[in-house]
């Protein structure tokens, strides 16, 4: 989930945009609605909204500044959880964006999958099943994604003890396969095995010949690979550039 501010200050009346997984919109809205109690809340779906992810280029210092023009944009802001990931724009349905972006390219959703894979970026169920993913396994404070100083929330001592330890030993984390791989791909879930046959971990989700994949941080640098029918499959880990120089524990 994403939370975008649209009120300028303090002093006006909040107004608040969830980004979340269109397969769980139902689910998000039920339980928000749990926690609503009698406060004076509306939890209303935006289905005359668009949601872009505009991507930096391969120049340098293309990802530090944010477009100019974005008159026709409702919300134009970096994206919260790495630089590398650029801006989100939400525009209304129909928007012109080469108005409100002059010089960008339109491409296809599959590009955006293929740019956050290779930044080991999470993003939605698949990648984050609810129920299994643990926070810090799936790097959300290196993502704005975890708060250490507020208040009680599910999960919060459990969360707060872990990182205060520093014992991690599992991470989501960018893989690539020598090639693309022919008819469905790796299914969700498959175990990944260093080469002597060790559990090194389990590939979450991908495309081509990227995706991202929880594993053990002591089999990072080994030679790893996946069974797929009577065969396996070589597949390699990479620690993303982004990341705190010491992240890893």
């Amino acid at each position: 989930l994403l939370f975008f501010r649209l009120h300028g200050s303090p002093a006006e009346e909040p107004h608040i945009l969830l980004e979340c997984d269109s397969s769980v919109l139902d689910s998000i809205q039920k339980h928000l609605k749990l926690y609503k109690i009698r406060r004076k809340v509306t939890i209303t779906p935006c289905p005359d909204l668009s949601l872009w992810a505009v991507i930096p280029g391969e120049q340098p210092g293309d990802a530090s500044s944010l477009p100019k023009s974005a008159d026709q944009a409702l919300l134009l802001t970096p994206d919260p959880r790495a630089e590398v990931m650029g801006w989100r724009l939400i525009a209304k349905k129909g928007a012109n964006l080469s108005e409100i972006i002059p010089g960008s390219q339109v491409g296809d959703v599959q590009d955006y999958h293929r740019h956050r894979y290779k930044q080991g970026i999470p993003e939605g169920v698949k990648d984050l099943p609810p129920g299994v993913a643990l926070p810090l396994e799936s790097n959300l404070a290196f993502m704005n994604g975890i708060s250490f100083t507020k208040g009680c929330y599910i999960g919060q001592e459990l969360t707060a003890r872990t990182h205060h330890m520093g014992v991690i030993r599992k991470r989501l984390l960018p893989v690539r396969f020598p090639e693309p791989l022919p008819g469905p791909g790796v299914p969700e879930g498959s175990e990944i095995l260093t080469e002597s046959g060790k559990a090194a971990g389990k590939f979450r989700a991908g495309g081509g010949e990227l995706g991202i994949a929880l594993l053990r941080l002591a089999h990072v640098n080994e030679p790893l690979c996946i069974k797929l029918g009577g065969d396996r499959v070589k597949l390699s880990a990479s620690t993303p550039e982004w990341w705190p120089k010491a992240a890893p524990k």
